[in-house]
């Protein structure tokens, strides 16, 4: 306190519309464990998955048994070698989360000897799907891609020339047509691929978006609080310090001077007992609404009176006008943050409140004539902090410092043309 004198005259359950749905996170969790966008505060465990490579190797040995016979003369049937290639591409999924680029690249490779052998057609081709997929919605869009653009690449060695010195015995060339089919289900993978991903990361940012929020909503709900005790601590802790002083001075010649210092120092305790409790209570109950109303301009002859308890005398010109909750409440803190310095850090004995109204605005003004005192120093410092602060959250001003002619002002501009719902601006 003693410093903003000395200075001043110095100079949480969430939608889909949220998250990830759990296949998508299932399928594409990245190889670190940690969402992609650095959303998650720590990394977590990748889940090895044995369920879905299980479930996919079953479908693709089944699968392909159909294919085989579906056709039948036209390709190589079905032996040992080409189960264990069914087999081992469909096992490398199981590392998919883990080493996406070497999985889109291995179950490609397989695929591609796969194809060069003359075995059927079938769904091989899905473990090369659900590889890129991963691989792409883990950030390695390049890797998936080339594994691709590879596997296309030999099927038309394959299909076009190739052919000739590989079995199936007596294949004819593919028809270029079919390479179009190629071409469209890699682009529809690498698409779906892709808007995954863009959601993923979208959902990421989202995340991010309201967890920053969540803190800075706990940080102003901080410093509101912190203002609040300050205020009512400050206020009322220097009536009760002003009065014991006297109270102690007093003692034994005066004994009923001091005995009403006495009721003056548990009359103030009392009332910021009441306002702690207040303050406490939205911390207990943060959803309910407050048991007693906040105070404002109207309790300003409690002020005044308290003041006069700590041998101040104010003087207070203009009416309290009509104001909505917010701008109330931090109007009577300035008034009371004021008239505590007063007490605290000025010479004199007396103090004026003007309060003015006209264009959209309430200008509040407290005036002493000083000098200042060096009693209490120490003091925090921030006070002339706490009152800017209020009123910058309402779009308003303070402006404090010592007058021309001696003494201090602090001059308040607060806007008075929010409606009775208006709440403090967030501090950007």
């Amino acid at each position: 306190m003693e410093e903003e004198r000395t200075q001043g005259r110095g100079g949480p359950g969430q939608r889909w519309s949220h998250r990830p749905p759990r296949l998508l996170r299932h399928w594409g969790e990245g190889g670190d464990g940690r969402e992609e966008g650095g959303a998650d505060p720590e990394p977590r465990a990748v889940r090895w998955p044995w369920r879905s490579t299980v479930l996919l190797t079953a479908f693709v040995l089944v699968g392909s048994n159909f294919a085989a016979h579906a056709q039948e003369g036209e390709r190589a049937p079905l032996d040992a070698f080409a189960r264990v290639l069914l087999v081992f591409a469909s096992g490398l999924l199981l590392w998919r989360q883990r080493h996406p680029v070497a999985v889109v690249f291995g179950t490609a490779s397989t695929a591609a000897l796969y194809l060069g052998a003359g075995y059927p057609y079938g769904p091989v081709f899905l473990t090369v799907a659900v590889a890129c997929f991963t691989a792409v919605v883990a950030g390695h869009r390049r890797a998936a891609w080339t594994a691709l653009g590879l596997l296309w690449a030999v099927h038309l060695l394959v299909a076009h020339w190739l052919y000739r010195w590989l079995p199936p015995a007596g294949d004819d060339a593919a028809p270029y047509g079919q390479e179009i089919v190629v071409a469209g289900w890699a682009v529809a993978i690498v698409a779906v691929a892709e808007l995954a991903r863009t959601r993923r990361e979208q959902w990421a940012r989202e995340r991010a978006e309201r967890a920053q929020a969540a803190r800075r909503r706990a940080d102003e709900e901080r410093l509101r609080i912190a203002r609040e005790l300050h205020d009512v601590l400050a206020h009322s802790l220097s009536v009760v310090n002003v009065q014991s002083g006297v109270g102690l001075a007093l003692l034994d010649s005066d004994p009923e001077q001091a005995r009403t210092a006495l009721t003056t120092i548990k009359s103030a305790s009392k009332e910021a007992l009441g306002e702690v409790r207040q303050v406490l209570d939205s911390l207990r109950t943060p959803g309910d609404a407050p048991r007693t109303p906040a105070p404002g301009l109207d309790r300003l002859p409690e002020l005044v009176e308290q003041a006069a308890r700590a041998g101040l005398t104010v003087d207070v010109a203009g009416r309290p006008p009509r104001l909505s909750p917010h701008t109330d409440l931090a109007a009577f803190r300035i008034v009371q943050e004021a008239l505590t310095n007063v007490v605290r850090h000025s010479g004199s004995r007396h103090a004026r409140v003007g309060l003015e109204q006209g264009g959209g605005t309430l200008r509040l003004r407290i005036d002493d004539d000083g000098p200042a005192t060096g009693a209490d120093a120490g003091g925090s410092g921030n006070g002339l902090a706490g009152m800017r602060e209020r009123a910058a959250a309402l779009g308003g001003t303070i402006e404090a410092g010592p007058r021309p002619d001696g003494g201090f002002q602090v001059l308040a501009v607060l806007p008075t043309r929010a409606g009775e719902n208006q709440r403090p601006r967030r501090n950007q």
